[in-house]
Protein backbone atom coordinates (compact mmCIF):
# COMPACT_ATOMS: atom_id res chain seq x y z
CA UNK A 1 0.00 0.00 0.00
CA UNK A 2 1.28 3.47 -0.95
CA UNK A 3 2.58 5.58 1.91
CA UNK A 4 0.19 8.32 2.99
CA UNK A 5 1.20 11.96 3.34
CA UNK A 6 -0.38 15.17 4.60
CA UNK A 7 -0.70 17.27 1.43
CA UNK A 8 -1.17 16.42 -2.24
CA UNK A 9 -0.91 19.25 -4.78
CA UNK A 10 -2.91 18.30 -7.90
CA UNK A 11 -2.13 20.04 -11.19
CA UNK A 12 -4.25 19.26 -14.28
CA UNK A 13 -2.38 20.19 -17.45
CA UNK A 14 -3.11 20.11 -21.16
CA UNK A 15 -0.40 21.49 -23.44
CA UNK A 16 1.14 23.74 -20.78
CA UNK A 17 4.82 23.17 -21.60
CA UNK A 18 5.59 26.90 -21.63
CA UNK A 19 4.23 27.38 -18.09
CA UNK A 20 4.60 24.04 -16.31
CA UNK A 21 8.35 24.03 -15.69
CA UNK A 22 8.39 27.39 -13.91
CA UNK A 23 5.29 26.48 -11.93
CA UNK A 24 6.79 23.20 -10.69
CA UNK A 25 10.05 24.93 -9.76
CA UNK A 26 8.12 27.42 -7.64
CA UNK A 27 6.10 24.65 -6.02
CA UNK A 28 9.18 22.63 -5.14
CA UNK A 29 10.89 25.69 -3.69
CA UNK A 30 8.06 26.01 -1.16
CA UNK A 31 9.18 22.82 0.56
CA UNK A 32 5.75 21.98 1.94
CA UNK A 33 6.21 19.42 4.74
CA UNK A 34 5.06 15.85 4.09
CA UNK A 35 3.69 16.64 0.65
CA UNK A 36 3.61 15.41 -2.93
CA UNK A 37 2.97 17.05 -6.28
CA UNK A 38 0.79 15.23 -8.81
CA UNK A 39 0.68 16.37 -12.43
CA UNK A 40 -2.22 14.94 -14.42
CA UNK A 41 -1.31 15.14 -18.11
CA UNK A 42 -4.65 15.24 -19.92
CA UNK A 43 -3.42 14.04 -23.29
CA UNK A 44 -0.86 16.78 -23.94
CA UNK A 45 1.02 16.74 -27.23
CA UNK A 46 3.65 19.39 -26.41
CA UNK A 47 5.82 17.46 -23.94
CA UNK A 48 4.15 18.65 -20.73
CA UNK A 49 4.38 15.15 -19.28
CA UNK A 50 8.09 14.94 -19.94
CA UNK A 51 8.65 18.25 -18.14
CA UNK A 52 6.90 16.83 -15.08
CA UNK A 53 8.94 13.63 -15.21
CA UNK A 54 12.22 15.56 -15.32
CA UNK A 55 11.31 17.34 -12.10
CA UNK A 56 10.56 14.12 -10.28
CA UNK A 57 6.90 14.74 -9.45
CA UNK A 58 4.21 12.08 -9.67
CA UNK A 59 2.73 11.88 -13.14
CA UNK A 60 -0.69 10.54 -14.13
CA UNK A 61 -1.31 10.35 -17.87
CA UNK A 62 -4.52 10.31 -19.87
CA UNK A 63 -4.08 8.66 -23.28
CA UNK A 64 -6.11 11.48 -24.86
CA UNK A 65 -7.71 14.76 -23.82
CA UNK A 66 -10.80 14.19 -21.66
CA UNK A 67 -11.22 17.47 -19.85
CA UNK A 68 -9.99 19.57 -16.95
CA UNK A 69 -12.53 18.09 -14.56
CA UNK A 70 -11.58 14.55 -15.56
CA UNK A 71 -7.93 15.37 -14.84
CA UNK A 72 -8.87 16.68 -11.40
CA UNK A 73 -10.79 13.48 -10.67
CA UNK A 74 -7.82 11.36 -11.71
CA UNK A 75 -5.61 13.42 -9.41
CA UNK A 76 -8.02 13.03 -6.49
CA UNK A 77 -8.08 9.27 -6.93
CA UNK A 78 -4.31 9.04 -7.21
CA UNK A 79 -3.57 11.37 -4.27
CA UNK A 80 -2.05 9.98 -1.09
CA UNK A 81 -2.48 13.15 0.96
CA UNK A 82 -5.10 13.84 3.61
CA UNK A 83 -5.48 17.37 2.22
CA UNK A 84 -5.66 18.17 -1.48
CA UNK A 85 -4.48 21.44 -2.99
CA UNK A 86 -6.22 21.83 -6.35
CA UNK A 87 -4.80 24.50 -8.66
CA UNK A 88 -4.59 25.23 -12.37
CA UNK A 89 -1.49 24.17 -14.26
CA UNK A 90 -1.39 27.22 -16.54
CA UNK A 91 0.50 29.49 -14.13
CA UNK A 92 -2.34 31.85 -13.19
CA UNK A 93 -2.33 30.67 -9.56
CA UNK A 94 0.66 31.56 -7.43
CA UNK A 95 2.08 28.67 -5.37
CA UNK A 96 3.30 31.11 -2.71
CA UNK A 97 -0.35 31.58 -1.67
CA UNK A 98 -0.83 27.91 -0.79
CA UNK A 99 0.22 28.37 2.88
CA UNK A 100 -2.49 31.01 3.33
CA UNK A 101 -5.13 28.51 2.18
CA UNK A 102 -3.68 25.68 4.26
CA UNK A 103 -3.74 27.88 7.37
CA UNK A 104 -7.56 27.84 7.26
CA UNK A 105 -7.96 24.16 6.38
CA UNK A 106 -8.19 22.99 9.98
CA UNK A 107 -11.33 25.09 10.57
CA UNK A 108 -13.22 24.69 7.29
CA UNK A 109 -14.15 21.78 5.03
CA UNK A 110 -13.00 23.63 1.92
CA UNK A 111 -10.84 26.73 1.50
CA UNK A 112 -11.14 28.57 -1.82
CA UNK A 113 -8.83 31.19 -3.26
CA UNK A 114 -11.13 34.05 -4.27
CA UNK A 115 -9.85 36.36 -6.96
CA UNK A 116 -9.92 39.86 -5.50
CA UNK A 117 -8.49 43.28 -6.17
CA UNK A 118 -5.26 43.16 -8.08
CA UNK A 119 -6.15 39.95 -9.92
CA UNK A 120 -5.68 40.08 -13.66
CA UNK A 121 -8.97 38.92 -15.11
CA UNK A 122 -10.33 39.74 -18.54
CA UNK A 123 -13.42 41.95 -18.45
CA UNK A 124 -15.88 39.44 -19.91
CA UNK A 125 -14.68 36.80 -17.45
CA UNK A 126 -15.10 39.28 -14.60
CA UNK A 127 -18.70 40.07 -15.58
CA UNK A 128 -19.52 36.38 -16.06
CA UNK A 129 -18.12 35.55 -12.63
CA UNK A 130 -20.32 38.22 -11.03
CA UNK A 131 -23.40 36.61 -12.60
CA UNK A 132 -22.36 33.09 -11.57
CA UNK A 133 -21.61 34.22 -8.02
CA UNK A 134 -25.00 35.92 -7.72
CA UNK A 135 -26.86 32.84 -8.96
CA UNK A 136 -24.92 30.52 -6.68
CA UNK A 137 -25.50 32.81 -3.70
CA UNK A 138 -29.25 32.73 -4.37
CA UNK A 139 -29.25 28.95 -4.66
CA UNK A 140 -27.24 28.27 -1.51
CA UNK A 141 -28.25 31.30 0.63
CA UNK A 142 -24.55 31.82 1.22
CA UNK A 143 -22.36 34.59 -0.16
CA UNK A 144 -20.33 32.87 -2.88
CA UNK A 145 -17.32 35.07 -3.59
CA UNK A 146 -15.75 33.09 -6.42
CA UNK A 147 -17.74 30.17 -7.82
CA UNK A 148 -15.35 29.21 -10.61
CA UNK A 149 -11.98 29.47 -8.86
CA UNK A 150 -9.94 26.31 -9.37
CA UNK A 151 -7.55 27.14 -6.51
CA UNK A 152 -8.77 25.39 -3.38
CA UNK A 153 -7.89 23.12 -0.46
CA UNK A 154 -10.13 20.21 0.39
CA UNK A 155 -9.85 16.99 2.40
CA UNK A 156 -9.49 13.99 0.09
CA UNK A 157 -12.15 12.14 2.06
CA UNK A 158 -14.68 14.91 1.42
CA UNK A 159 -13.70 15.15 -2.25
CA UNK A 160 -14.33 11.43 -2.74
CA UNK A 161 -17.91 11.87 -1.48
CA UNK A 162 -18.78 14.06 -4.46
CA UNK A 163 -16.34 12.86 -7.11
CA UNK A 164 -19.06 11.16 -9.17
CA UNK A 165 -20.96 14.45 -9.41
CA UNK A 166 -18.03 16.33 -10.91
CA UNK A 167 -18.20 16.88 -14.69
CA UNK A 168 -15.23 16.27 -16.96
CA UNK A 169 -15.14 19.92 -17.98
CA UNK A 170 -13.89 23.24 -16.57
CA UNK A 171 -17.07 23.61 -14.50
CA UNK A 172 -15.98 21.19 -11.78
CA UNK A 173 -15.30 24.06 -9.26
CA UNK A 174 -18.91 25.21 -9.59
CA UNK A 175 -20.21 21.71 -8.95
CA UNK A 176 -17.92 21.18 -5.98
CA UNK A 177 -18.86 24.48 -4.37
CA UNK A 178 -22.61 24.00 -4.72
CA UNK A 179 -22.44 20.38 -3.58
CA UNK A 180 -20.52 21.36 -0.44
CA UNK A 181 -22.81 24.23 0.49
CA UNK A 182 -26.05 22.32 -0.08
CA UNK A 183 -24.66 19.43 1.99
CA UNK A 184 -24.01 21.70 4.96
CA UNK A 185 -20.22 21.65 4.70
CA UNK A 186 -18.27 24.81 5.44
CA UNK A 187 -16.35 26.99 2.99
CA UNK A 188 -13.85 29.77 3.60
CA UNK A 189 -12.80 32.28 0.94
CA UNK A 190 -9.25 33.60 1.08
CA UNK A 191 -8.33 36.56 -1.18
CA UNK A 192 -5.73 35.73 -3.85
CA UNK A 193 -4.26 37.44 -6.89
CA UNK A 194 -4.20 35.67 -10.22
CA UNK A 195 -2.11 36.32 -13.32
CA UNK A 196 -3.06 36.28 -16.97
CA UNK A 197 -2.30 32.85 -18.38
CA UNK A 198 0.17 32.62 -21.24
CA UNK A 199 -1.17 31.54 -24.61
CA UNK A 200 -4.77 31.04 -25.73
CA UNK A 201 -7.42 30.32 -23.10
CA UNK A 202 -9.07 26.92 -23.40
CA UNK A 203 -12.36 28.22 -21.99
CA UNK A 204 -15.02 29.30 -24.49
CA UNK A 205 -17.05 32.29 -23.31
CA UNK A 206 -20.30 31.14 -24.91
CA UNK A 207 -20.03 27.34 -24.76
CA UNK A 208 -18.56 27.09 -21.28
CA UNK A 209 -20.70 29.99 -20.06
CA UNK A 210 -23.88 28.13 -20.99
CA UNK A 211 -22.43 24.96 -19.50
CA UNK A 212 -21.75 26.76 -16.20
CA UNK A 213 -25.36 27.94 -16.03
CA UNK A 214 -26.63 24.42 -16.75
CA UNK A 215 -24.32 23.04 -14.08
CA UNK A 216 -25.69 25.48 -11.51
CA UNK A 217 -29.26 24.49 -12.41
CA UNK A 218 -28.45 20.78 -12.37
CA UNK A 219 -26.74 20.85 -8.99
CA UNK A 220 -29.52 23.02 -7.58
CA UNK A 221 -32.19 20.57 -8.66
CA UNK A 222 -30.07 17.77 -7.21
CA UNK A 223 -29.62 19.31 -3.75
CA UNK A 224 -32.29 22.02 -3.40
CA UNK A 225 -34.83 21.64 -6.22
CA UNK A 226 -37.44 23.96 -4.71
CA UNK A 227 -35.08 26.90 -5.28
CA UNK A 228 -35.60 26.28 -9.02
CA UNK A 229 -39.19 25.00 -9.15
CA UNK A 230 -40.73 27.64 -6.87
CA UNK A 231 -39.74 30.76 -8.89
CA UNK A 232 -40.96 29.09 -12.10
CA UNK A 233 -44.24 28.14 -10.43
CA UNK A 234 -44.70 31.67 -9.07
CA UNK A 235 -44.01 33.10 -12.54
CA UNK A 236 -46.76 31.00 -14.16
CA UNK A 237 -49.15 31.68 -11.28
CA UNK A 238 -48.73 35.47 -11.35
CA UNK A 239 -48.93 35.44 -15.15
CA UNK A 240 -52.14 33.42 -14.95
CA UNK A 241 -53.69 35.79 -12.40
CA UNK A 242 -52.61 38.77 -14.49
CA UNK A 243 -54.12 37.23 -17.61
CA UNK A 244 -57.37 36.50 -15.76
CA UNK A 245 -57.68 40.07 -14.48
CA UNK A 246 -56.99 41.47 -17.95
CA UNK A 247 -59.51 39.24 -19.74
CA UNK A 248 -62.14 39.69 -17.03
CA UNK A 249 -61.89 43.47 -17.18
CA UNK A 250 -61.79 43.66 -20.99
CA UNK A 251 -63.94 40.66 -21.98
CA UNK A 252 -65.70 39.47 -18.80
CA UNK A 253 -64.24 36.01 -19.51
CA UNK A 254 -62.21 33.29 -17.81
CA UNK A 255 -60.05 32.13 -20.76
CA UNK A 256 -58.39 28.84 -21.59
CA UNK A 257 -54.99 30.56 -21.39
CA UNK A 258 -55.68 31.44 -17.76
CA UNK A 259 -56.58 27.82 -17.03
CA UNK A 260 -53.40 26.65 -18.75
CA UNK A 261 -51.14 29.06 -16.85
CA UNK A 262 -52.65 28.32 -13.42
CA UNK A 263 -52.65 24.56 -14.02
CA UNK A 264 -49.00 24.69 -15.10
CA UNK A 265 -48.15 26.62 -11.92
CA UNK A 266 -49.77 23.96 -9.74
CA UNK A 267 -48.07 21.09 -11.61
CA UNK A 268 -44.63 22.68 -11.35
CA UNK A 269 -45.22 23.42 -7.65
CA UNK A 270 -46.14 19.78 -6.95
CA UNK A 271 -43.14 18.53 -8.93
CA UNK A 272 -40.97 20.79 -6.80
CA UNK A 273 -42.41 19.29 -3.60
CA UNK A 274 -41.77 15.75 -4.82
CA UNK A 275 -38.23 16.63 -5.94
CA UNK A 276 -37.54 18.25 -2.58
CA UNK A 277 -38.55 15.07 -0.76
CA UNK A 278 -36.31 12.98 -3.01
CA UNK A 279 -33.42 15.39 -2.37
CA UNK A 280 -33.96 15.13 1.39
CA UNK A 281 -33.85 11.32 1.23
CA UNK A 282 -30.62 11.51 -0.80
CA UNK A 283 -29.11 13.91 1.72
CA UNK A 284 -29.98 11.55 4.58
CA UNK A 285 -28.11 8.74 2.86
CA UNK A 286 -25.10 10.98 2.21
CA UNK A 287 -25.07 12.19 5.82
CA UNK A 288 -24.34 8.63 6.92
CA UNK A 289 -21.07 8.67 4.94
CA UNK A 290 -17.90 9.15 7.03
CA UNK A 291 -16.37 12.61 6.77
CA UNK A 292 -13.13 14.22 7.82
CA UNK A 293 -14.88 16.73 10.07
CA UNK A 294 -14.66 16.53 13.81
CA UNK A 295 -17.34 17.59 16.30
CA UNK A 296 -16.00 21.11 16.47
CA UNK A 297 -16.27 21.65 12.72
CA UNK A 298 -12.54 21.29 12.25
CA UNK A 299 -10.46 18.65 10.59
Amino acid sequence: MAKRCEISVVLPVFNEAQNLGRLLDRLQSLELPDSEVIVVDDGSTDGSGEIAEKRGVRLVRHPYNIGNGAAIKSGIRAARGRLLVLMDGDGQHQPEEIPALLAEAHRYDMVVGARGKGSRLRFHRYVANLIYNALASYVTRFKVEDLTSGFRVIAREDAMRFIDLLPNTFSYPSTLTLAFLRSGLTIKYVPIKTLYRSGQSKISLITDGIRFLLIITRITTLFSPFRVFLPVSVFFFTTGIGNYLYTYITQKRFTNMTVFLLTTAVIIFMLGLISEQIALLRMERRSSFPTSRSDGGGK
